[in-house]
């Protein structure tokens, strides 16, 4: 027998059959409507029992509180739903991994810059002596390019056509940049078979500069014959020339005619080609292709170093770690500079070097025989005139800036 009415959980009228919801036989009291304590005032066929508490259906309790989520209520089915995942959206965040990453970036390449620097091969090539030319205006950089075979094995310099066991002690590439103060910058190429007076040696050609006492009587010598004081001094050999234009991708050039020649290596056919180290460096080499030999073959060596240095500074490599970084060091570690060199400053001439305007020394014969050799004569009027206008910030004559084409 229950101990209490069918149905009394309800809350309904007739629970249990009975009158008021009583079950038959039971001895319920059935209180009046509305009378105290009924439960149910009011309400037509009203319960015995008072009414049970409505449902929770409201999404707000008490003072406004809003439960969480059920599990596989709204959101994600079986989750608590706290909005926790917007937070990786909020702008503050978003800022704050930004300033991070920038000043990881800042630190590495802070870091990549004194390592660079570090590489650098230092000499005193830019000593003061009595007689220095003043300075004039803009900045002069003396660039040369050496045989020094450093950093190639014998398999390398045989694949290169660079001979083996000759060391570094003659300089077949002179040139010299100017940068002024307004203007576009200067390329020079100085033919190695000048005839100049050799400071303490004679009249001699100037690439014997370099073998009698390397980079600093070289640059002296170019200070006597020019009048140009030089500020800055660069070199690099075969190998780091290789090594930068292989990091770079190659440089691109385009041949009116295929070129063959059996002392550099190179062979070439017409058109276009993406150059690489071995096939750059046989480029700057060769001069048997052409009758103006050395002529013919300064100009192709400004045509090679301008297309290297525009593609080093484009956007493209300069924002490629996996370029830049290896085109730089490769550079830096066969690059010998005077004691007074940054690698920023070398970051700068690179800049100047990529859109320069470009020329030869004014010649005045190019088969001078002095002493049983064969030498190169510079027109003493028209140099003396294209260094002076250098030298006071004047425009060059157009007549004195020859430019660069490719050998035919």
């Amino acid at each position: 027998m229950s101990e209490f009415p069918e149905g009394w959980f309800r809350g309904t009228a007739g629970a249990g059959g009975g009158p008021g919801g009583a079950s038959a036989g039971e001895p319920t009291t059935q209180l009046p409507a509305g009378a105290p304590g009924s439960g149910s005032a009011g309400r037509p066929g009203g319960s015995a029992w008072p009414d049970q508490p409505p449902p929770r259906s409201s999404s707000r309790g008490p003072r406004g509180y809003a439960p969480r989520s059920a599990p596989g209520g709204p959101g994600r089915p079986g989750s608590i739903s706290t909005g926790g995942g917007r937070r990786w959206l909020r702008p503050r965040r978003i800022f704050g991994i930004l300033a991070v990453v920038v000043a990881l970036i800042l630190v590495a390449a802070i870091g990549e810059y004194f390592n660079l620097n570090g590489k650098l091969t230092r000499e005193n090539v830019l000593a003061d002596y009595a007689g220095r030319p003043v300075q004039g205006d803009g900045t002069n950089w003396l660039i040369a390019g050496s045989d020094s075979r450093q950093g190639l094995s014998d398999k390398e310099l045989r694949k290169l056509s660079a001979g083996q066991g000759i060391g570094g002690h003659r300089s077949d590439t002179v040139m010299i940049l100017h940068v002024p103060s307004s203007g576009k910058p200067i390329l020079i190429s100085v033919p190695r078979d000048s005839w100049v007076n050799i400071p303490g040696n004679g009249f001699n050609k100037i690439n014997a500069a370099y073998a009698f006492g390397g980079p600093a009587l070289l640059a002296k010598t170019v200070q006597n014959a020019t009048g140009l004081r030089i500020d800055h001094y660069m070199e690099i050999g075969f190998g780091g020339f290789v090594k930068t234009v292989n990091a770079v991708g190659g440089v691109r050039l385009c041949l009116k005619h295929a070129l063959f020649d059996r002392a550099s290596g190179l062979h070439l056919h017409k058109g276009c080609h993406n150059l690489s180290g071995g096939q750059a460096l046989a480029f700057v080499r060769d001069r048997h292709d052409f009758a103006e030999q050395d002529l013919q073959r300064v100009q192709d060596q400004r045509l090679l170093l301008k297309a290297l240095l525009s593609k080093l500074t484009s956007t493209g490599v300069l924002l490629n770690p996996f370029s830049i970084i290896p085109a730089a060091s490769g550079a830096a570690g066969t690059l010998t500079v005077d004691k007074g060199t940054s690698l920023y400053q070398l970051a700068e001439a690179a800049f100047s070097l990529s859109h320069p305007e470009t020329t030869t020394i004014p010649i005045a014969n190019s088969n001078f025989v002095v002493n049983g050799q064969d030498a190169v004569e510079w027109d003493q009027a028209q140099a003396r005139e294209l260094f002076r206008d250098l030298n006071a910030g004047k425009p060059v004559p157009k007549s004195l800036i020859t430019g660069s084409h490719v050998g035919t």
